[in-house]
């Protein structure tokens, strides 16, 4: 969950900044539920990776962590991160996590209300924001550095000393309540759909429910909840200081320091078990008022960057359904070809808010990851035969791999476009924070150095040994889920029919997929009502 608070200055202002910086800024905060927190204009030298630490590690850090990236930009851009998030959220007490950081990023200090701390920024055109993943919170925000420490002394009261007021509280929480229940139930299908089968595949488990919470465990929260997790989550133990640009010589020593003040406390990072799903597809089909069907499905996958097979799988990602993008395969099978929707695309990594963006999101770093299949909406009358669409091309995928040409057009794309996700400051920041998560080197040097050394059998190796599953999980999200369900079941055939000639190849393979077997039973297939999920 991402929260995202915006005030600044002149647009004038903002434009001189960025011409400044003569480089690509981003904006970066808080973003759903709620647009409040304060969030700003963003605008190297890299860190050796950390070790990765033992789980469970309660150790006193030595010295406080950081990872600092000091060169001669006029903007300084913060990440302070601490590694914990929505998996240490207490039973029952389920978006605590979230909303302490919404709180921090998005209330006053105690000496600082929220109103005075928005008055304060605006003529520095700038702001702070929060996001909060399983096992990551992280707090961004960038200044002029001719406006460091007037921004810094704010921002740090904020994280040491936040004010915690009722109203603040009140306010936020109803924002988090609302993103639940109006934004993702009431009017974003897609997103529904892709956080519904995150909370499918890890029912159960720390991971198993959305990084906001339960609308039933929001309403049940109290500001000392929010106090308590603080207390024990926002230690000198989870914390990893970021930051990059022209900083003056002495302000990091500053500002650990100054973060030394929290209390030592014990490490978040531990081994979360893998979902021990029962073998077979099952499907969910979530039941609201819409003129569409989405569809998203997936299944675990034992590997994430710190593994040697990462490169490969992400090779296998990005020609299957590279995001947003229109030269990946099922891209070209499902909308190029056959007008079906918007776009197709696939990942091995979690990717929230990917309609609204284009690259990946930093700080959104797991130990447990899925390969996901987000198909994007479809007419009501065309959702059963994509859906079988969408799994006789994963099928075809598995059994065939990957031709020669395919594999190295893919990683040259690859080599290239992993500098596209690092072009700001705040990415390389990002992203360097990441790296010391997992344990790796710089990411683009990382990945530029395995992707040159890959081959086209250690790509087709990886999709043999990761990508074929039995353990197939789909959510649908239609109107009429009563009768869509009944169609899968009853194994009927779903033809369609286009409003434009297509060729003889693709009628012949669309006899094939109007009647590809869906493997399923009758407990296997479940109908949720919209206002049952993240309840």
């Amino acid at each position: 969950m991402r929260n995202r608070i915006f005030r600044g200055s002149s647009a004038v202002l903002c434009a001189l900044l960025l011409m400044t910086t003569m480089m690509t800024s981003t904006f970066f905060g808080q973003a759903p539920p709620s647009d409040k927190g304060i969030k700003p204009p963003t605008a190297a030298s890299a860190n050796p990776p950390a070790p990765k630490m033992a789980a469970g590690n309660a150790a006193r850090p030595a010295a406080l962590q950081s990872v600092l990236q000091p060169n001669r930009s006029p903007l300084v851009t913060f990440r302070i991160l601490f590694n914990t998030g929505s998996a240490s959220d207490p039973e029952g007490k389920e978006g605590v996590a979230a909303l302490t950081a919404s709180l921090i990023a998005g209330g006053g200090t105690r000496t600082m209300t929220y109103d005075q701390i928005v008055e304060a920024m605006y003529p520095m055109a700038t702001g702070f924001g929060s996001q909060v993943d399983k096992e990551m919170t992280v707090f961004t925000g960038t200044t002029h550095v001719d406006n460091l420490d007037k921004y810094y002394s704010i921002i740090s009261q904020m994280l040491l000393d936040p004010g915690f007021r009722e109203e603040d509280f009140s306010r936020i929480k109803t924002d988090h309540i609302n993103y639940l229940q109006v934004s993702l139930r009431g009017g974003n299908d897609e997103e529904l759909g892709k956080e519904a089968l995150y909370n499918m595949i890890y029912e159960g488990l720390p991971y198993g429910h959305n990084n906001t919470g339960s609308t039933s465990s929001l309403e049940k929260l109290t500001l000392n909840d929010v106090r308590d997790f603080y207390q024990k989550h926002y230690t000198q133990a989870n914390l990893v200081i970021g930051m990059a640009g022209g900083y003056p010589a002495g302000f990091a020593k500053k500002v650990e320091a100054d973060f030394g003040k929290l209390p030592v406390g014990q490490s978040d990072l531990k081994k979360y078990a893998a979902p021990k799903l029962e073998a077979g597809m099952k499907i969910q089909i979530i039941q609201r008022p819409t003129r569409s069907t989405a569809i998203s499905l997936g299944f675990p996958i034992e590997l994430t960057r710190a593994d040697k097979d990462y490169p490969a799988l992400a090779v296998v990602a990005s020609y299957f359904g590279q995001h947003r993008s229109s030269n990946s395969y099922l891209y070209h099978r499902l909308r190029e070809l056959r007008g079906l929707n918007y776009g197709d695309y696939a990942y091995i990594e979690y990717f929230p808010r990917g309609m609204f963006q284009f690259q990946p999101d930093a700080n959104l770093g797991r130990q447990l990851q899925i390969f996901q299949i987000w198909i994007r909406p479809v007419p009501p009358e065309q959702g059963l035969f994509t859906l079988r669409a969408a799994l006789y091309e994963y099928d075809k995928l598995v059994r065939e791999g990957m031709s020669k040409e395919a594999f190295e057009g893919t990683r040259d794309f690859l080599m290239k476009y992993n500098n596209i996700l690092t072009s700001t400051q705040d990415a390389q920041l990002g992203y360097a924070l990441d790296s010391r998560y997992y344990g790796i080197p710089d990411f683009n040097t990382y990945m530029r150095d395995k992707l040159s050394k890959l081959t086209l059998e250690d790509v087709n190796r990886a999709i043999q040994t990761y990508l074929k599953s039995e353990r197939m999980r789909v959510v649908l999200v239609t109107k009429d889920a009563d009768a869509l369900r009944d169609a899968i079941l009853s194994g009927k055939p779903s033809p369609i029919t286009y409003n434009s000639a297509k060729s003889q190849e693709i009628m012949d393979e669309d006899k094939v997929i109007e009647s590809y077997r869906i493997n399923v039973q009758a407990d296997d297939v479940m109908v949720v009502p919209v206002d049952k999920v993240f309840q």
